[in-house]
């Protein structure tokens, strides 16, 4: 099992879209690297659910429900069924993140624009620990 971060904008498909759906099929994800590590995602695996816009923080927690899988609208790209898991109980915000030293390496610091990304062991259980 591997854990992952998507990143997403609040005002378009936000945590409380998914809390409303239970489900979706995350699609439209189209950068290179982006669609690397969303190809690798597989049935079980964890993700954080990212806020991105004025809100910078993680607020939530969901499962991938399927391995990835071609996109049906544009086989080039890919998309998985993922579903809510639970809400944070308090936001983790970027600036929290950054402030602390053992994220240095953390790619939500060092490639903040990148909307999939894998997430360390390390770095899951430091955040949600």
């Amino acid at each position: 099992m591997a854990d992952w971060l998507f990143k997403s904008d609040p005002e378009t498909y936000g945590f409380q879209h998914l809390e409303k759906d239970k489900q979706t099929v995350w699609d439209g994800v189209s950068n290179n690297l982006a669609l690397k590590h969303l190809r690798s995602i597989k049935k079980g695996d964890r993700i954080l659910i990212y806020h991105s816009g004025e809100e910078k923080a993680i607020v939530g927690l969901a499962e991938a429900i399927k391995d990835s899988y071609p996109d049906p609208k544009n086989p080039k790209l890919t998309v998985v069924d993922i579903k809510a898991v639970k809400r944070l109980a308090k936001p983790i915000t970027l600036a929290e993140v950054k402030s602390r030293k053992e994220f240095a390496d953390f790619l939500l610091v060092r490639m903040s624009r990148l909307s999939v990304m894998p997430v360390s062991k390390a770095h899951w259980s430091a955040l949600l620990n």
